[in-house]
């Protein structure tokens, strides 16, 4: 397979890249200013360029809070440019993998969202990318929907980062601890992508690392691996103002696609250690 990758100076873009270029595998990983996916001639030329079997949508708007003052380039990345891309590859006879996101539920459940429960947004950004969800299922085109969580993995688009840089010049550090997801690595769900695609999966499914945890949590995880002394306190999301209303509990299970693809998922902690390891912090 020839892999065409959207959005390669993002985080997930990044590990891909990475993954294909130590197995040697052909792919190809234009900038976004040479691949604009919201504009439709731009992307058929990439496509007439470099002539992809597999679509990776890395690309995506994730800053909910400039979403929730004005939806417009979140709707146009994150809605109109998969059908964009997935109309591309149902003329062209390209698979397309796109990454949803636990911002499509309301968090009401208090259990773990499987693919079968009905997505509720909250806020813009969880509208922006159920509106890309509708989009690529109605295209026709054939398809994997990973929704994923918390993602993170090397680059400064991730709460980890957030945490490292706070770390550097805080005594003490407030973090929410009313707020619950499955942070899940880069270099999981890129595992994970690849074995789907193996085993010619379609369709919708969670990919997330095991396990669930606040921010807190995390928080609290990830600093004491890196040798922060100060102080880590709990709070509530109303400690820190905002306009965007969030899923208080939107972790998703994946049963689904480990019992489907045979495998098991590591948790949330090991994938933290093994980045925190990697990144020699």
């Amino acid at each position: 397979m020839t892999y065409l990758i959207t959005g390669a100076s993002g985080q997930l873009g990044t590990e891909f890249v990475h993954h294909f270029q130590k197995r040697g595998l052909p792919f190809a990983a234009p900038p976004e200013t040479h691949l604009d996916i919201t504009n439709a001639a731009c992307v058929k030329e990439a496509i007439a360029a470099f002539k992809p079997s597999v679509i990776l949508n890395c690309a995506a708007y994730n800053d909910v809070e400039k979403a929730e003052e004005d939806a417009t380039v979140a709707n146009a990345v994150n809605g109109q440019a998969v059908e964009i891309l997935a109309e591309a590859c149902k003329r062209n006879k390209i698979f397309l993998v796109h990454y949803g996101t636990d911002f499509v539920f309301d968090g009401l459940k208090e259990a773990f969202y499987t693919e079968e429960d009905q997505p509720g947004p909250l806020n813009n950004y969880g509208l922006s990318k159920l509106l890309g969800e509708r989009y690529l299922k109605e295209s026709g085109c054939l398809f994997l929907l990973f929704r994923v969580s918390w993602v993170f993995g090397p680059g400064k688009q991730n709460f980890l980062y957030k945490l490292q840089t706070w770390s550097a010049s805080k005594p003490v550090i407030k973090v929410v601890d009313d707020q619950v997801s499955v942070p899940t690595y880069t270099g999981d769900i890129v595992s994970a992508t690849v074995k789907a695609l193996e085993q010619n999966l379609e369709g919708l499914y969670h990919l997330t690392n095991n396990g669930c945890a606040s921010r807190y949590d995390i928080a609290r995880f990830f600093l004491g691996k890196t040798g922060y002394q100060g102080e880590i306190i709990p709070v509530s999301t109303s400690a820190f103002p905002s306009k965007v209303a969030r899923p208080a509990f939107s972790a998703m299970s994946n049963d689904k696609l480990s019992s489907t693809l045979q495998i098991s998922i590591p948790t949330w902690e090991n994938a933290v250690d093994r980045f925190v390891k990697s990144q020699a912090f």
